[in-house]
C-alpha cells in the first residue's frame, strides 16, 4: 500500500469513529431530555396531603415537576426555594399551577420527612413519594435521570436530572427551567407556555 493510500484509508477510519462518536453522544443527550408525553404506565405513590397519586395528577392543570431529594445539599433547596418565589411573584394568576416535587429517594423521604420539608419553603408545593419501584416508573416515565451514588457505611447522594419541567394541562411537556435560569426568563418561560393568554397580562401586572 502507498503511503498516500495508507493516509487515505487512516482518513476515512477516523472520521468513521468521529461519526461514531457523534452519533453516540447525540443518543446520549436525547436519552437525558424527559419525554413530551403523559406516562402510560400506571403508578401509585402518596402526597403530603394526605391523598392518593397516579398517572392522571399530569392532566387537567398546568404544573411545574421537580424530581429531587430532601437530603441534596444545594440544588434541590435552592431549586425549590426559587420556585416558591416565582410561585408568589405570579400571584392570583399562577394559581391554576400545581407545584409537584417527587423525591429520587423514596428510602430516606418517607412522607414523615417529606412533608415538613416542603412545608417549610412553601404551602404551595406538594411533595410525592412512595414504593421505590413506583417511584421509579414516576421518574422512567417522563425519562428523568436518577441514580444512587457515593454509598458508604448507609449514606449516599443522588445524582438525578436538575431542571423543573412545565407539564401542561394536556399532559405534556411544554418547556424546562435549567437550574440556574435567572428569574425574569423562568418567569417568563412559565406565562408563555403555562398561562392562558387572557391570564398572562395579569400575571405580569402582579
Amino acid at each position: 500500500m502507498t503511503s498516500s493510500n495508507a493516509n487515505r484509508t487512516l482518513a476515512l477510519g477516523g472520521a468513521g469513529a468521529l461519526v461514531v462518536v457523534l452519533l453516540g453522544l447525540i443518543g446520549w443527550m436525547l436519552s437525558q431530555q424527559p419525554a413530551r408525553g403523559a406516562p402510560d404506565e400506571p403508578f401509585t405513590l402518596s402526597d403530603t396531603r394526605g391523598a392518593k397519586v397516579d398517572q392522571t395528577i399530569f392532566k387537567g392543570r398546568p404544573s411545574i415537576v421537580y424530581f429531587g431529594y430532601t437530603n441534596c445539599p444545594d440544588v434541590c433547596p435552592t431549586t425549590l426555594i426559587e420556585l416558591a418565589d416565582w410561585l408568589r411573584d405570579l400571584g392570583p394568576s399562577g394559581q391554576s399551577i400545581q407545584a409537584l416535587f417527587f423525591t429520587v429517594d423514596p428510602e430516606r423521604d418517607t412522607l414523615d420527612v417529606l412533608g415538613p420539608y416542603v412545608a417549610s419553603i412553601s404551602d404551595r408545593i406538594i411533595g410525592i413519594t412512595g414504593s421505590a419501584a413506583e417511584m421509579e416508573k414516576a421518574s422512567k416515565a417522563w425519562m428523568v435521570y436518577a441514580r444512587k451514588t457515593g454509598e458508604e457505611d448507609g449514606d449516599y447522594h443522588m445524582r438525578h436530572s436538575t431542571s423543573l419541567l412545565l407539564i401542561g394541562a394536556n399532559g405534556r411537556l411544554q418547556g424546562m427551567i435549567p437550574y440556574g435560569t435567572p428569574k425574569d426568563e423562568a418567569l417568563r418561560k412559565i406565562r408563555d407556555v403555562l398561562l392562558p393568554p387572557s391570564t398572562r397580562t395579569a400575571a405580569l401586572r402582579s
